[in-house]
């Protein structure tokens, strides 16, 4: 799908002329921590992982969970702690450890996602204990919230209001923030990457292994990238798979994910033109306008849900986005839209709402995890400060509605350290409106609200810009998805260039967001490195699947 950003020129142009106006955004503001001693840490490193049957009526039999717990803040162990959720599948075979997964996001809980999809990593079972978890502010490890209000200020969806009115969107931009802060208690301090990948080697330790094999998709690829900054001895087999940047900053992200998800759109279009059962008729030169004519006006007249809320433009937006992560999933996206136009119905689409970029749902079971339909009405509200004051774990039923979107402004602000001023952004907001309009019509708005919503946070850390790079560890298997709509091919460029001699890449020449569950080649290729240790060639590739493949629990593909 990006493959053909090629025969778009004006959408290329209208990319480029907004590098001043990203660069401006994102420029001058670094922040550096302090050298300090090293901490005591020895308590949480003593720990082992206790492993009992998953309790929860949608958990699998043979899935076991357990919990590993982590310092709230790493330089002062003593202020507090956190529990962190995990789950695994027991290796069938003789085993060399544990292999370790996260799905991506940033704010995909790993114990949902590996319970619901968990047929796609049985081949890795051979050799390894399967093993997930709930990052910090994310699931049952103390989740973050931004409350029980709208998830994002009226203005930044408004037509003209964060143009003609930019102060009034900076007083909702900074009441966002403060009500974020105020319904997620002390972890939304501590939720970057830096912390996450220190909670990975606390992690490691707990399983028992000496090094840490992994497997990281979209985020999970810049986690997995930060721990081998982190801690470069201890990386063992290590995969990346739909890799992340490690050098743009969220403005420039922003609109390249814009770019990307408005080519498969159109992608789904060409597609869903040719059925009479297309909710958007069959003149393929009128769907476009009629999409963007649904956005505009569910976000002027939202529409009720069955959960108590209700359902505007930009949550459509973030629906079709989950969507087209995979063709596998297009008939159900048809479907959903369909339901949605004729007859006002929800329900389906809410299936695919999320926030984050993760490991693409399967196409039986859309939707990033598969509790994610469950999502409480008024009669069960998330609580304003989830999870026990000690940050014990909480339990499935009180993870708030809102948690995903939540961590992943959270994380992805976290770890980005530009904070434009105030001034700043009301001088740039009309000329980065009209970058990302330009780069997707349907797509823009709703990421340049992501990285609006930074405003009024704390400035992130530039620990992955200016330092995961050079990185000398055991060679880290990077895997690039030429029609990614998500991660672009040329991050895996640009990350592998960033990493040294470690990297090795793995062009796949498919479609979709991430390789590993969709292409049988990539399938292979990574099992045979993480199982076996038999790494590609470097610049090896693997041939777009004319039939389209999931991976099963035998691995023989369907």
């Amino acid at each position: 799908m990006l493959a053909k950003l090629s025969s778009r020129p004006a959408l290329r142009r209208g990319a480029g002329a907004g590098v001043l106006t990203l660069a401006l955004l994102g420029a001058g503001l670094p922040t550096a921590a302090a050298a300090r001693s090293e901490p005591d840490l020895s308590r949480f490193y003593r720990q082992k992982a206790v492993w009992a049957a998953c309790k929860g009526p949608d958990m699998p039999r043979d899935l076991q969970c357990g919990k590993v717990t982590v310092p709230l803040d790493y330089a002062r162990p003593a202020d507090g702690t956190l529990d962190l959720a995990l789950a695994r599948y027991r290796a069938t075979g003789p085993s060399r450890g544990s292999v370790l997964l996260n799905f991506g996001g940033p704010g995909v809980p790993g114990v949902g996602q590996l319970a619901a999809g968990g047929k796609d990593f049985m081949d890795l079972t051979n050799g390894y204990d399967v093993v997930t978890f709930d990052p910090r502010g994310v699931g049952r490890s103390s989740p973050v919230s931004c409350g029980q209000g709208e998830a994002l200020p009226p203005a930044v969806t408004d037509e003209q209001s964060d143009i003609d009115r930019p102060q009034v969107l900076l007083k909702q931009l900074r009441q966002s923030a403060e009500e974020c802060a105020k319904s997620s208690g002390p972890v939304l301090k501590h939720m970057g990457t830096v912390d996450a990948a220190r909670d990975l080697d606390v992690i490691r330790q707990a399983l028992g292994d000496k090094k840490l094999n992994y497997l990281g998709f979209s985020y999970g690829t810049r986690l997995g990238a930060v721990y081998a900054a982190q801690f470069p001895h201890k990386v063992g087999r290590m995969t990346l798979d739909g890799v992340d940047t490690l050098t743009e900053s969220l403005a420039e992200q922003g609109a390249a994910t814009a770019e990307g998800q408005q080519t498969a759109l159109d992608d789904f279009l060409d597609w869903c033109a040719t059925d009479i059962a297309c909710p958007f008729g069959q003149d393929r030169r009128m769907a476009d306008a009629q999409v963007t004519r649904l956005v505009r006006s569910l976000d002027e007249n939202p529409v009720p849900t069955d959960f108590g809320g209700v359902f505007n433009g930009q949550d459509l937006v973030g629906a079709i986005g989950q969507a087209l992560y995979s063709k596998d999933l297009w008939p159900s996206l048809q479907r959903a839209l369909s339901s949605l136009v004729e007859d006002g119905d929800t329900r389906a689409v809410l299936n695919f709402a999320a926030g984050g970029i993760g490991l693409p749902p399967r196409a039986e079971r859309p939707g990033p995890t598969k509790p994610a339909p469950k999502k409480p009405g008024p009669k069960k509200p998330g609580p304003k400060k989830p999870g026990p004051k000690n940050g014990g774990l909480v339990d499935a039923q009180n993870i708030p509605a809102d948690n995903l979107s939540a961590a992943l402004l959270a994380i992805n602000c976290a770890d980005d350290p530009d904070r434009p001023s105030a001034a700043r952004i009301t001088k740039d907001l009309g000329t980065l409106r009209a970058v990302y309009d330009e780069a997707s019509p349907v797509f823009g708005r709703y990421r340049l609200t992501q990285l609006l919503m930074c405003y009024g946070r704390p400035k992130g850390t530039d620990f992955i810009r200016d330092r995961v790079k050079d990185v000398p560890s055991a060679s880290i298997l990077l895997v690039g998805t030429r029609g990614d709509p998500a991660t672009p091919y040329r991050w895996t460029v640009e990350t592998a260039r960033r990493l040294g001699p470690a990297a090795v890449v793995l062009d796949n020449k498919g479609d979709g967001h991430t390789g590993y569950a969709s292409s049988k080649c990539v399938h292979r290729k990574v099992d045979d490195f993480l199982l076996y240790g038999d790494l590609p060639a470097s610049g090896s590739s693997c041939p777009a699947d004319r039939n389209g493949w999931r991976s099963t629990a035998d691995g023989s593909g369907s």
